[in-house]
C-alpha cells in the first residue's frame, strides 16, 4: 500500500512535532542507505508477521552522506528540539529501520522524518491538522480528513500518561497518509482496529510507569504546595521525557516499525483490484451484496449469539459456502487444511463426471429438478459426497437462487433450502416423497454385483456406492423439458469439449436466461403490463413452453437486489410515467 504512518506529538514548547514515520519503497534504496549493516551492530531478530521478513536491518550511511543530511536536511532544526528528547525518537546518529519484504521486493523504511522534501511536506501538515485544528470531540479517537493536493488522512489521537506533563498527560496521534482517497474510506474498519491495538498497549505500559511513579512521589500534592512558583520553571527540563522513558521500553521504536510495516502490508494486500470488462453480471452483483452483509455480522458479532442460537437448527448457506464460527475467522481459513478438506470434497469433479456415474435418465431428472427451483435432497452418510454433489450441482443456477443446508439431521421446508444433505435415519415426511416439486437421491451401499474396476483413482470412492434418483413427478423422457437443460446436455455430451469449456458455456448460458428474467421482471412487475402482452413477450424471447416459464420465474427470485431498486426508482418515476401516458 502506498502510504506513510507516522506518529506525532504535540509538544508543550514547540508544538506538533513527528516523532517517527515508516514508508513503502518500491524502488532500490537511495546510494549508501542499506548497502550493509554496520559492523559490530546486532542485527533485530528476524520474525515473520503478515509475510514480511521483519528483519529491521540498520542502514549504513557514508561520512559524507552523514554531513549533507546534516546541512540539507528537510527535518527541523536542532534549536527546535527539546533536550529531554520529547520531540525527538531516533538518536542523532541513528540511520533508522528497513524491513524487506522479499515476495514483492519491498522495503519499508522507518525514521522520524521521510527524506523527501515533499513527503516531508506532507507529513508535516498532517501532523499539525491532527493535533491542532482536526481533532474529535473529546479530543481522542479517530477522524479522516485531507485534499487532493496534500494527501488524505486517517487519524487516530489518544493521551499517554506522564506525572511530570501538565495535566498528567501527553497528546499522541497515529497517522496514517495516502493520496487514494476511496481506498484509505474503505480500509477505515481494518486501520481502526489494528491502529487501536497499538495505542492500548502504548497506553498500558504508559499507565505501568505513571502508577510507579506517583507512588513513588505523587506530583499532585507537591504541585499543590508550589501552587504560586511558575509550572515551567518546576519541570526543570524533565517534564518533556521521550516515549521511550515514558513506557520504560528501549526497543519501542524498532516494535513501533514492526507494527507499522505489517500494517502497510496486511492493510495493502487485504484489497485488490478487479477489472471487469463491461457491466457486472447478476451473479458479481449477488455476491457483492452477500459479502456487504457478510462484512456487517462480522462486525456486529457476539459470541453468545450463538450460545442462543438453537443447535437443531442448521445454518443456510446461501450462494457461498459459510461455517458456525464467527464471520472474522471463516474469512480467513487455514490453507493447509483447506486443501485437505478440497481433496476430500472432490468426490463429484463435474457435471460431466456426475452425468457418468448417476446415468443419463437419472442425471436429467435431477438436473430438471434444480433448475425448476425444487428442492434437491441428498441423503447419505459421506458428507463429504454430499457436498460435493451439491458443488457440482449448483453450477448450473444463479449463485441468488442457492439456499444449501450441506447436512442436517432434521428435514427442512423447501422455503429454507433447494439443497438439503440428510443423514441416512432421517425420516422424510410422505407428502414430500410424493411430491413433484422434491426429488430424493439416496447413496445406498452397492451389492458385490454392481461393483466395478475403476480406471482412475478417484473413482475408487464412488465404487462403493449406488444412487437410486426418485420423484413423485418423474421426468419422462420424451419431455422437452427447459431450453436450457438440452443445451447443458448438449455440451455434456459432446467429448470435444474440455470440463472447462463446459463450465464456460454453462456461464454464458446463465447470463442469456438471466437476460431474459431481467426483461420479464421489468416488464410484468414493473411495468405492470396485461397477461397477453406477457405471452407475446415470451414468444419473443423463446420461451413460451411450460418448463421454460416455470425457470424464469424461480430465477427471477436469484436477481441482485440492486438491480430491482434501480428499476424501480428509475421505471416508476415522474418523468418516465409521464412519457407513458
Amino acid at each position: 500500500m502506498n502510504a506513510i504512518v507516522a506518529l506525532c506529538h504535540f509538544c508543550e514548547l514547540h508544538g506538533p512535532r513527528t516523532l517517527f514515520c515508516t514508508e513503502v519503497l518500491h524502488s532500490p534504496l537511495p546510494q549508501g542507505a542499506g548497502s550493509g549493516d554496520i559492523s559490530g551492530q546486532n542485527e533485530q531478530a528476524e520474525e515473520e508477521e503478515g509475510g514480511i521478513q521483519m528483519s529491521s536491518r540498520i542502514r549504513s550511511h557514508s561520512p559524507a552522506e552523514g554531513a549533507s543530511a546534516d546541512s540539507s536536511s528537510p527535518g527541523p532544526k536542532k534549536s527546535d528540539m527539546c533536550e529531554a528528547s520529547g520531540c525527538r525518537s531516533l538518536a542523532g546518529g541513528h540511520p533508522g529501520y528497513v524491513s524487506h519484504d522479499k515476495e514483492t521486493s519491498i522495503k519499508y523504511v522507518s525514521h522520524q522524518h521521510p527524506n523527501h522534501p515533499q513527503l516531508f511536506s506532507i507529513v508535516r501538515q498532517a501532523c499539525v491538522r491532527s493535533l491542532s485544528c482536526e481533532v474529535c470531540p473529546g479530543r481522542e479517537g479517530p477522524i479522516f480528513f485531507g485534499d487532493e493536493q496534500h494527501g488524505f488522512v486517517f487519524s487516530h489521537t489518544f493521551f499517554i500518561k506522564d506525572s511530570l506533563a501538565r495535566g498528567f498527560q501527553r497528546w499522541y496521534s497515529i497517522i496514517t497518509i495516502m493520496m487514494d482517497r476511496i481506498y484509505l474510506i474503505n480500509s477505515w474498519p481494518f486501520l481502526l482496529g489494528k491502529i487501536r491495538g497499538i495505542i492500548d498497549e502504548l497506553q498500558g505500559k504508559a499507565l505501568k510507569v505513571f502508577e510507579a511513579e506517583q507512588y513513588g512521589c505523587p506530583q499532585r500534592a507537591q504541585r499543590m504546595n508550589t501552587a504560586f512558583t511558575p509550572f515551567l520553571h518546576q519541570r526543570n527540563g524533565n517534564a518533556a521525557r521521550s516515549l521511550t522513558s515514558l513506557t520504560n521500553d528501549e526497543n519501542l521504536w524498532a516494535c513501533l516499525h514492526t507494527s507499522f510495516a505489517w500494517l502497510l502490508k496486511a492493510c495493502g494486500s487485504r484489497l485488490t483490484e478487479k477489472l471487469l470488462e463491461g457491466a457486472p453480471t447478476e451473479d458479481t452483483l449477488v455476491q457483492m451484496e452477500k459479502l456487504a452483509d457478510l462484512k456487517e455480522e462480522s462486525e456486529g458479532w457476539d459470541g453468545s449469539e450463538e450460545e442462543e442460537k438453537p443447535s437443531s437448527q442448521p445454518d443456510v448457506v446461501e450462494g457461498q459456502e459459510l461455517s458456525k464460527c464467527p464471520p472474522e475467522t471463516s474469512l480467513m481459513p487455514d490453507c493447509n487444511s483447506w486443501n485437505v478438506a478440497h481433496r476430500r470434497l472432490s468426490v463429484f469433479r463435474s457435471l460431466r463426471h456426475m452425468r457418468q456415474v448417476l446415468g443419463a435418465s437419472a442425471f436429467r431428472m435431477l438436473a430438471w429438478h434444480v433448475l425448476m427451483g425444487n428442492q434437491v435432497i441428498w441423503k447419505a452418510r459421506d458428507v463429504d459426497l454430499v457436498q460435493s454433489a451439491f458443488d457440482v450441482l449448483r453450477t448450473m443456477l444463479p449463485i441468488g437462487c442457492v439456499r444449501i443446508i450441506p447436512y442436517s439431521d432434521q428435514y427442512e421446508e423447501a422455503y429454507r433450502c433447494n439443497f438439503l444433505g440428510l443423514s441416512p435415519h432421517v425420516q422424510i415426511p410422505p407428502h414430500i416423497l410424493s411430491s413433484e416439486f422434491a426429488v430424493l437421491v439416496e447413496v445406498r451401499a452397492a451389492t458385490r454385483s454392481s461393483l466395478y474396476p475403476t480406471l482412475f483413482d478417484d473413482e475408487q470412492s464412488l465404487n462403493k456406492y449406488e444412487f437410486v434418483v426418485t420423484s413423485g413427478s418423474p421426468v419422462a423422457a420424451d419431455r422437452v423439458g427447459p431450453t436450457i437443460l438440452n443445451k447443458i446436455e448438449a455440451a455434456l455430451t459432446n467429448q470435444n469439449l474440455s470440463v472447462d469449456v463446459v463450465d464456460q458455456c454453462l456461464v454464458c448460458l446463465k447470463e442469456e436466461w438471466m437476460n431474459k428474467v431481467k426483461v420479464l421482471f421489468k416488464f410484468t412487475k414493473v411495468d405492470s403490463r396485461p397477461k397477453e402482452d406477457t405471452q407475446k413477450l415470451l414468444s419473443i424471447l423463446g420461451a413460451a413452453e411450460e418448463d421454460n416459464v416455470k425457470l424464469l420465474k424461480f430465477w427471477m427470485t436469484g436477481l441482485s437486489k440492486t438491480y430491482k431498486s434501480h428499476l424501480m426508482s428509475t421505471v416508476r418515476s415522474p418523468t418516465s410515467s409521464e412519457s407513458r401516458n
